[in-house]
């Protein structure tokens, strides 16, 4: 069983999909041990405990610098033997200590077809690109930003009438199917 950890800073609604497909046995050999938030506030956590999954939660501005507060992180990590980081929404960049401790085990979901739209708010991006198809990217996070391996995307188009609000629910179901078959795929 290989144990995985998933990093949440907002609604969480990937890493609701990723344990639920790990409950109904979709994901195989794979244990989730815990929800990891930078948010105390994070509705992640209100999904975590509907799902009986432990919550840690870790709030950076309480630690003197980045480095205590990943060392703390790879503290539990290391105490639940974690093997793998998944993150899912999670809004921070990943520093040297932790991409150190967890070197090229550590996966992340972004909503665009990556190079493009980096960052934050990438579906608006996309949305205002007049680009006529973004997606979403799953990769190995480096130390920048979303700049990591590609692994996998998948493609939607952008149509003429879309919303913004209808172009990320398209791109939250590609998601949602992506992301749970790029882990199966690369954590056995």
């Amino acid at each position: 069983m290989t144990k995985v950890a998933i990093f949440a800073s907002g609604s969480g609604s990937n890493f609701e999909n990723i344990v639920q497909r790990v409950k109904e046995g979709q994901l195989q050999n794979i244990e989730v041990t815990a929800l990891y938030t930078d948010h105390d506030d994070a509705y992640a956590i209100e999904r975590a405990q509907q799902l009986g999954v432990p919550v840690h939660v870790t709030i950076p501005k309480t630690f003197d610098s980045k480095k205590a507060y990943e060392q703390q992180l790879i503290k539990l990590l290391k105490a639940e033997q974690v093997e793998w980081i998944v993150l899912a929404g999670y809004m921070r960049l990943i520093g040297p200590d932790l991409l150190e401790a967890y070197e090229g085990r550590i996966l992340n979901i972004h909503p665009s077809l990556l190079p493009k739209f980096k960052g934050i708010d990438a579906i608006g991006q996309a949305y205002e690109s007049g680009d006529k198809e973004t997606g979403s990217t799953v990769h190995y996070v480096d130390s920048g930003m979303d700049t990591g391996e590609i692994i996998e995307q998948s493609r939607c188009e952008i149509h003429p009438d879309d919303t913004k609000a209808q172009l990320e629910e398209r791109i939250k179901n590609l998601e949602y199917e992506l992301y749970p078959r790029v882990i199966a795929k690369i954590i056995r």
